[in-house]
């Protein structure tokens, strides 16, 4: 017997509501930030908004279908179903902190906040979910690129925008890096840290280091299979070199880094919480995933 089709509405904590957890009441919030220069009301207001959205999204998921919430925080905990259509209520950066989380599940972005975001993610508003939902498992998606890194004891981590690789602290790393070929010869490299990223993350942080540099690479589009990397601070000494310092990975190329510092970390979309550790003499890989995100147009 087939399990009904489940909704999981995926959303975080307001800033009201962590300005609450901190301070305990309103009115105590609402001095912290008077004395700031800053007026509670508007945090408030936009939280309300949210818990409206939240709300009138809930109440579109048809009625013979399951649905769960899950909180930010709680998605690496959470168990995702083949059968389920998320729905992300919020902001950008929320879907993309889903994506790493799901393996082909369609997804519904709905912006709690237009004007405020982006939307490139969160395309929808509230009012379109009663349309939206029953048809998100079979209406045409965008298949947008994302990457993974694989270390060698099997420890795997997958990002919609960028995979970081370096020292936990952001200071100096010392590696090997080259193309993912035994026939290649790695440069030793000391930097801050390394950048994979897909053409949805060539919007964010790739796109910082990308102009910084001045960089002459064309970044690529959301559902590009290339991908695009850089290397941070790139330190030349007498054993250190920085002939390797970006570059572009076609569909099926990838990078090869083998750790020579205590530790590394790989972590995606910014979730630092959520890493892999990486040890002395440790090699790990990255590349294009063959998972896409599946985002509802």
């Amino acid at each position: 017997m087939s399990l009904a089709q489940r909704a999981v509405l995926v959303h975080r904590t307001t800033e009201y509501e962590e300005l609450l957890a901190r301070h305990g009441t309103h009115g105590q919030a609402a001095f912290f930030l008077a004395s700031r220069g800053r007026d509670l009301d508007e945090v408030a207001e936009r939280h309300h908004r949210t818990r409206r959205a939240l709300a009138e999204v809930a109440a579109a998921v048809p009625l013979q279908w399951r649905q769960s919430r899950v909180e930010r925080a709680d998605l690496d905990r959470f168990l995702f179903a083949p059968e389920d259509v998320v729905v992300v209520v919020g902001q950008d950066g929320l879907v993309a902190n889903a994506a790493k989380y799901l393996s082909g599940q369609p997804v519904v972005g709905i912006d709690t906040d237009p004007g405020r975001n982006p939307g490139v993610l969160v395309r929808h508003r509230p009012s379109d979910a009663g349309k939206l939902l029953p048809s998100a498992a079979t209406t045409r998606a965008d298949e947008l690129t994302m990457v993974e890194a694989v270390a060698d004891d099997t420890q795997r981590l997958l990002a919609l925008n960028e995979i970081y690789l370096g020292p936990p602290g952001h200071q100096t790393a010392r590696y090997r890096l080259g193309p993912d070929d035994p026939a290649a010869v790695p440069e030793p490299q000391a930097s801050s840290g390394l950048l994979v990223g897909t053409g949805t993350g060539s919007t964010g942080w790739l796109r910082s280091l990308w102009q910084q540099r001045g960089s002459a690479l064309a970044l690529p589009g959301p559902a590009d299979p290339r991908l695009i990397w850089f290397v941070r601070e790139a330190w030349p000494s007498p054993t250190t070199g920085t002939s390797l310092v970006e570059g572009v990975l076609e569909s099926a190329e990838r990078l090869r880094l083998t750790v020579e510092s205590d530790r590394l970390v790989a972590f995606g979309d910014g979730i630092e919480s959520d890493a892999l550790e990486l040890t002395w003499g440790q090699t790990v890989s990255v590349g294009r995933s063959e998972t896409a995100l599946r985002l509802v147009g």
